[in-house]
């Protein structure tokens, strides 16, 4: 958070990219000027947890409650807009957790990567909205997979998505992390992905907010889900 992060922002400035920011809470006082930064730029502001290190497991759904309350409330207020978006620390939730985030205001998941489109979820208002766990610099940590190596596998994950999208709009997220891709040697290979994603004719530039908007206008919930996705556009986020 002391460099890595404005690295990133300094890539994303390069290709006109706003973030959809998954926002642990805490980081809004500890991190002013981070988030000040992401509201100059237009970021999308997702509620992540108060830290990764806490998680809903084990919690009754009152106390799941009271800490969603806290958290969502504590993001609203620092940036200025009320989270839309969710993703657990650590992808997890409890069976409460997407009733008790639709009643505070919440439309979409991203906790639920089981698809290449956004799809309803069975509490009325609640969607998800893809996630990758696989194209995900995260596969970096340890060695698993070189910056190079992501560079390949992210342009390989849009060039199948687009010829997917010849049936209907695909989302293509790309999960970043300050402290994987804001190192220096992966600057270069973080630009390449984007240099090559932004200058394809077929993507649509958005965010996850934006995305889901989208969603809800373009497939409403009364209707089947497949075969009903009027844009043949991919979308990055």
């Amino acid at each position: 958070m002391r460099v890595g992060i404005w690295r990133i922002m300094e890539s994303l400035d390069r290709y006109g990219l706003r973030a959809s920011a998954l926002l642990n809470s805490d980081v809004c006082s500890r991190y002013p000027q981070v988030i000040e930064a992401g509201r100059e730029r237009g970021w999308a502001w997702l509620a992540h947890g108060r830290s990764n290190s806490i998680l809903q497991t084990g919690m009754s759904p009152a106390e799941e409650l009271e800490y969603l309350s806290e958290v969502v409330d504590t993001i609203a207020m620092h940036t200025g807009s009320r989270p839309q978006g969710w993703l657990g620390p650590n992808a997890t939730e409890t069976p409460e957790t997407p009733r008790i985030l639709r009643e505070l205001g919440l439309s979409y998941l991203l906790d639920w990567p089981a698809d290449d489109q956004p799809f309803h979820l069975n509490v009325p208002g609640m969607m998800s909205i893809p996630y990758s766990f696989e194209v995900n610099d995260v596969r970096m940590v340890g060695g698993a997979v070189s910056a190079g190596d992501f560079s390949l596998m992210a342009i390989d994950h849009y060039e199948q998505l687009s010829k997917d999208a010849a049936k209907g709009g695909r989302v293509m997220a790309l999960p970043l992390h300050p402290f994987i891709s804001g190192q220096p040697h992966r600057t270069k290979y973080l630009d390449s992905i984007l240099s090559f994603i932004t200058s394809q004719p077929d993507v649509w530039l958005t965010t996850s907010d934006e995305i889901a908007r989208h969603y809800q206008l373009a497939c409403p919930a009364s209707l089947p889900q497949r075969g009903h996705h009027i844009h043949k556009t991919n979308s990055t986020h």
